[in-house]
């Protein structure tokens, strides 16, 4: 397995796993094809950046989209961390937000911010970054929808 940019010939495999996830909605599906297009149609943008977990035949297994947040010094947000079903839990995507720690600090970041929902779904994603060092560090009660909470998570990143 290797950690590469986004190609062309990714985009169908990461809409696959995006619906095979069974977690996200419609709409937050097209978002997330929304960003690979942008990255896709213009690689030197420089808002979103998306890096692929690729097996020993170089098909995408994972990915993580990420990005500097605007008019800080050092904050990157997590847009999207998204691992294929038949491959989870074999640390893909603690591989990846590993790669992701590394790119951010190699670009002097000092922190990464992460925006998830608080519905049942997400616990599992919850529970992910809790275990890889991130913490709560907000929560806006029906964010999404009434009884679905915005909860941010943040890991600061030692220089």
């Amino acid at each position: 397995m290797k950690i590469r940019a986004l190609a062309q010939r990714d985009r169908e495999k990461l809409y696959s796993m995006l619906v095979e996830t069974q977690v996200f909605t419609r709409e937050e599906i097209e978002v997330a094809m929304e960003l690979i297009d942008i990255v896709i149609k213009d690689p030197n943008q420089e808002d979103y950046r998306i890096a692929c977990m690729a097996n020993d035949e170089d098909l995408a297994i994972g990915y993580v989209c990420y990005g500097p947040v605007p008019m800080t010094q050092g904050t990157f947000d997590l847009y999207w961390i998204v691992v294929d079903p038949r491959f989870q839990g074999q640390g893909v995507g603690s591989k990846l937000l590993r790669f992701l720690e590394e790119v951010v600090r190699e670009r002097k970041g000092r922190m990464i911010l992460i925006d998830t929902s608080s519905i049942p779904q997400y616990e599992k994603t919850q529970n992910f970054y809790f275990r890889h060092g991130f913490q709560e560090v907000a929560r806006v009660p029906d964010y999404y929808h009434s009884g679905n909470d915005r909860i941010t998570f943040c890991k600061r990143l030692e220089v």
